[in-house]
């Protein structure tokens, strides 16, 4: 049976029907699938992006704790030095007061002529030389002589041993900056004892100086710091 033109027409309306449905599915279908692909993709760079930007503020944070701790650091290091500089300078103090005191003493001849026996007997029994040179201020050899004639039937009767004595006339120690005292020498002046105020002063300051702390800053003055 011959098809009439308005079948022909009908079967070309449902084939250009079926091909423009199958092409819109088909859209559909890529439209669907690059939705989800750009969805996939937008997902990962934003976890990308989120990884990277919470690396960057963990980073900063760790740079900014450690620049804390840096000053933090430097602050209780200047702290350590200013009272460490405080305490340098009370002892200081305190040095220069008992200086002060010892020339007091250098001032009183009953006192200083005590001294002075007190200080040549130790040279002498420190070198325990037969002969020996002591060296004191110019202003002071009246009394030194004192001091030497005093001590040398001391010095004999207790080492049973001879000693000859002399003054140095020449050289003297300087009164503008020594506060009295002697220096004993050996003969040949290789050996010597300094038993001048300073010198017993800085001894003494040594010797006590943890003591001093002890009292001044008590037993561990740097605990907080090293805490």
């Amino acid at each position: 049976m011959a098809l009439t033109d308005a079948d022909v027409q009908k079967q070309i309306r449902q084939m250009v029907a079926f091909i423009d449905q199958e092409a819109k599915e088909k859209i559909e279908e890529i439209d669907a699938k690059a939705e989800e692909e750009f969805n996939i993709e937008k997902g990962r760079l934003v976890q990308t992006q989120r990884v990277k930007i919470m690396a960057f503020y963990e980073k900063k944070e760790k740079q900014i704790e450690q620049h804390k701790k840096i000053q933090m650091s430097n602050l209780a290091n200047q702290a350590r030095l200013k009272v460490l500089k405080a305490r340098d300078e009370m002892i200081t103090d305190l040095l220069n007061e008992a200086r002060q005191r010892l020339a007091e003493i250098a001032g009183d001849p009953a006192r200083y002529s005590a001294l002075l026996e007190g200080l040549v007997l130790q040279g002498f029994f420190r070198l325990l030389e037969p002969e020996v040179t002591v060296r004191c201020r110019q202003q002071d050899v009246e009394m030194v002589q004192a001091a030497v004639n005093t001590n040398i039937p001391i010095y004999k009767e207790a080492v049973k041993s001879n000693i000859v004595v002399k003054i140095d006339q020449k050289r003297f120690l300087p009164s503008e900056i020594s506060c009295g005292g002697v220096e004993v020498y050996n003969d040949n002046g290789k050996i010597k004892v300094s038993n001048t105020l300073e010198n017993r002063i800085e001894l003494i300051a040594q010797q006590m100086m943890p003591e001093i702390r002890a009292n001044l800053f008590g037993a561990n003055p740097n605990r907080r710091f090293t805490d």
